[in-house]
């Protein structure tokens, strides 16, 4: 599931990403009318949420958890969301907005967005609590948080190991890990069949709601066997290829994984990109990730191909 970190509290978020600031977002929750606000406090669904509080202490929940058991039978009978043309939220749209001493810039629309990557999922923890654009988060609900589509859109999320697909709707920030590019709500992670591992190998194409539905990009096809994709860690790529062959032999020697060297064009520039691979699992992935940074290598970019 998703690391357990959050934004350390909204009010702190709307000073620093108001005026299309930046946290998380949810779509409206299945229950009851909308929480009432007081000085940062939130009350919904039995839901008290303080976001003046610092994240290890807004929470209920110490650690995230998803329901015991087998996922209920009514996740597989839910509807995905219709994708529909909305306003930007007022808040979790700044653009740059940064987050741990990392950058990220908002794109100005989902259309065209395709990227590979590992998702992971969050659940129990954050239930009924607000996300970036004050909404709640419904983890029974086909919702997702993302550092870069705007919030809200819509994107059809693919398990590259089965071909599985869902459409969510994009509400909420994050997850800033290094090694992920989406967070699903628990019923999405369920429809797609992420769960129980807790991560997984996707797709994510986003979804442009003006564009008719005959016209949208098909799901990515899956084929079984060998053609299933792996995950890389691409440590960097070097117009000088003096410079990408003596990183290669550091890692090499480290023998952390097999090490490639790619020939590859970037902007019309020849580069070549040092790259480890391919990795048993998003695990492995974060493990081989934190080893290279210890190396005082930069961290590296999880490529799944």
């Amino acid at each position: 599931m998703r690391a357990a970190w959050r934004w350390p509290g909204l009010l702190a978020i709307m000073l620093v990403l108001a005026a299309c600031g930046g946290r998380h977002a949810t779509r409206p929750s299945a229950g009851g009318a909308a929480g009432k606000a007081h000085h940062g406090w939130f009350h919904h669904d039995g839901v008290s949420d303080d976001t003046s509080l610092p994240q290890s202490r807004r929470y209920r929940d110490n650690d995230d958890s998803t329901p015991a058991g087998a996922p209920p039978a009514f996740i597989a009978t839910l509807p995905e969301p219709v994708p529909k043309v909305e306003p930007r939220a007022l808040y979790g749209n700044k653009s740059p907005y940064s987050v741990r001493g990392q950058s990220y810039r908002v794109l100005p629309s989902a259309r065209g967005y395709d990227e590979r990557g590992i998702a992971s999922y969050y659940g129990n923890k954050f239930n009924g609590y607000k996300t970036s654009s004050l909404e709640n988060y419904d983890m029974y609900k086909f919702s997702a948080a993302s550092k870069v589509l705007p919030l809200p859109s819509y994107a059809r999320v693919t398990n590259l190991a089965n071909g599985k697909s869902v459409i969510v709707r994009v509400n909420d920030r994050g997850p800033f890990h290094e090694n992920r590019i989406i967070d699903l709500s628990y019923a999405a992670a369920v429809r797609i069949g992420i769960w129980p591992k807790g991560t997984g190998l996707v797709e994510v194409q986003g979804i442009d709601p003006s564009t008719p539905a005959r016209e949208l990009p098909p799901p990515p096809v899956v084929t079984g066997g060998s053609a299933h994709p792996g995950i890389y860690l691409q440590v960097g790529a070097f117009a000088d290829p003096a410079n990408a062959d003596r990183v290669a032999q550091r890692l090499r020697q480290a023998r952390l994984a097999p090490v490639q060297v790619v020939d590859a064009v970037v902007g019309g520039r020849h580069v070549r990109r040092v790259r480890l691979g391919p990795l048993a699992d998003a695990d492995a992935a974060d493990r081989v990730s934190d080893q290279i940074v210890r190396m005082g290598l930069p961290h590296p970019e999880v490529a799944v191909d």
